[in-house]
């Protein structure tokens, strides 16, 4: 974020050249990252990329061996993790299981040193917020998985930090209460008003709930963006790929876009790309044609090999000459009914150059 803009939102958090080694492994390396106030930031990569070390260094769990680490403008690099405003909640939640949900959200309070009123109406406030009022007297052994995930939450935000960290929260949960409690996190973050800082390998949740997302990859931030942002505007091959599902088209790139067969596969040309290049797209931007259109889309036949049906969406993969990988052609259900597409067919996939994104192999 630029400080000289004054329209921007004001940072919390800075990170500026932090690097961590564990031997000859660098985890982190060299990343600088603003976080501003009333942001929920996803730091999102796969396993080993170093995004839970970024973490438990802003936390204070682990010391960076380069870099620092600022909190409105004052360098924290060196404090530990309870001198420290923020808030770490855990994948595992860490409940004490003989305390009840509100003595378990009161804990931090009375370490702390708060009167009995103020913990009484601080423990009342966290709730009735996080909808857990009917349930403060039970222990978490008899709570659900996403009661006890509202109770580790209601014991980190009691608390009033500057900053929540939360370390793949909602990895325990299943499917149908995962989307519900991604729903409920980005709520009560609005509500609360604090800066969230999470970690997940999950793109859908990244995407869900993130207002800004960075994509991590062996260390390193390799792109910073709003979800649609990254989405939509992948810089590379590897954030086109890892976030949602992506069609590849290598070749060679030309003024017109990527040669592919005997054909050009139009898009906007990228800066400082040449030689080898592949036109990415969407599943959900591509459309089945019986025959070659007499337009000016982008066309390349392939059969039809398996179809899976999503309920609303019907999703098709064709087997494409000079595609190592099955093109995928996301339709909606009445679409696809409507074309009778049937494993075996012929097809041309067709999408408009607008939405070909060319990128560096």
């Amino acid at each position: 974020m630029n400080p000289s803009d004054t329209n921007a939102p004001r940072t919390v958090i800075a990170l500026q050249g932090i690097t961590k080694r564990f031997g000859e492994v660098v985890a982190v390396d060299a990343v600088d990252l603003d976080l501003a106030e009333n942001e929920f930031f996803a730091l999102l990569g796969p396993s080993g990329c170093g995004k839970t070390t970024l973490l438990r260094m802003i936390a204070g769990f682990a010391r960076p061996d380069a870099g620092r680490v600022l909190l409105d403008g004052q360098d924290m690099t060196a404090l530990r993790p309870n001198r420290r405003p923020v808030n770490l909640m855990f994948q595992s939640y860490a409940l004490f299981p003989h305390m009840t949900v509100a003595q378990n959200i009161a804990y931090g309070l009375e370490m702390e040193g708060c009167g009995r009123d103020e913990i009484a109406r601080r423990v009342g406030e966290m709730l009735e917020m996080t909808e857990l009022a009917g349930f403060r007297d039970r222990k978490p052994d008899s709570l659900s998985g996403g009661q006890r995930q509202r109770v580790a939450l209601a014991r980190a935000l009691v608390k009033r930090p500057r900053v929540l960290l939360l370390d793949e929260p909602l990895g325990a949960l299943d499917k149908k209460l995962r989307e519900q409690m991604q729903l409920e996190l980005k709520r009560m973050q609005h509500e609360i008003g604090i800066t969230f800082v999470i970690v997940t390998h999950d793109q859908e949740e990244a995407l869900v709930m993130a207002d800004r997302i960075a994509v991590l990859d062996t260390g390193r931030v390799v792109q910073i963006g709003s979800p649609r942002d990254l989405y939509e505007f992948p810089q590379s091959r590897f954030v086109a790929g890892f976030i949602g599902k992506m069609n590849f088209f290598a070749g060679r790139l030309t003024p017109r876009g990527v040669a592919f067969g005997d054909d050009v596969l139009a898009g906007a040309l990228p800066a400082g790309v040449s030689g080898n290049a592949v036109a990415a797209v969407r599943p959900e931007r591509l459309h089945l044609a019986a025959a070659r259109p007499d337009n000016d889309l982008n066309a390349v036949p392939g059969r039809i090999v398996d179809i899976a049906y999503h309920g609303q969406d019907v999703n098709l993969h064709l087997d494409v000459a000079g595609v190592a990988e099955r093109v995928l052609v996301r339709l909606p259900a009445g679409e696809a009914e409507r074309g009778d597409w049937r494993a075996g067919r012929q097809a041309w996939c067709c999408w408009a150059p607008d939405h070909t994104r060319i990128l560096a192999m």
